[in-house]
């Protein structure tokens, strides 16, 4: 089987990129999914994500429901568990 055979039909797959805003500039941005981090922690307080403001530079740490939680996770972002302490 050639390699054209083998990928014959598919399609080209276009990177997932996400609307995001700053609070301390208020810029409004779309980032790709290696520009997040989210980290799911215990609790809805320990779920956040986070970014650096690519026009201010800022750290920006942004809660991270159960849909936000989805969305990155089924967009390819980095996650990372955190485990709670005993």
């Amino acid at each position: 089987m050639t390699v054209a055979a083998a990928f014959a039909g598919m399609r080209r797959v276009v990177p997932v990129v996400f609307k995001a805003g700053c609070p301390d500039c208020r810029g409004r941005f779309e980032l790709a999914a290696s520009a997040l981090r989210l980290a799911i922690g215990a609790s809805s307080r320990t779920t956040f994500y986070s970014f650096t403001c690519p026009e201010c530079g800022a750290a920006v740490r942004k809660p991270a429901g159960e849909r936000i939680v989805e969305l990155l996770t089924g967009g390819g972002v980095s996650t990372l568990r955190l485990h709670p302490t005993v």
